[in-house]
């Protein structure tokens, strides 16, 4: 079993930064592939950005590139999501998501299997 705790959310004006932490239990984090994901009100859950075991590999949806970094420290079981020039739309509860057994198609919601509890964003305009 594997939990993953959220951190770092808020209340943020437009062009403003914030960073995300999710810690995780487990003795093999290194070998998860990571993921963010975030949904807003009355959308459906969206991929953000992912990043595989030893952090060499990052992925981002279309919508962040530029402007949010995923990274991960193994030795801290932590995966992190430093978010910059944040606008209104980035506003959504961020999930932190783990990927035990990895397969290439790391956007896909339905292949993470552990979930956290999530983080509120709001960025006011």
């Amino acid at each position: 079993q594997v939990q993953l705790v959220e951190s770092g959310g808020g209340l943020v004006q437009a062009g403003g930064s914030l960073r995300l932490s999710c810690a995780a239990s487990g003795r093999t984090f290194s070998s998860y592939a990571m993921a963010w994901f975030r949904q807003a009100p009355e959308k459906e859950r969206a991929f953000v950005s992912a990043i595989i075991g030893s952090g060499g590999s990052t992925y981002y949806a279309d919508s962040v590139k530029g402007r949010f970094t995923i990274s991960r420290d193994n030795a801290k079981n932590t995966v992190y999501l430093q978010m910059n020039s944040l606008k209104p739309e980035d506003t959504a509860v961020y999930y932190c998501a783990a990927m035990t057994s990895v397969s290439g198609i790391l956007h896909r919601a339905g292949l993470y299997d552990y979930w956290g509890q999530g983080t509120q964003v709001t960025v006011s305009s």
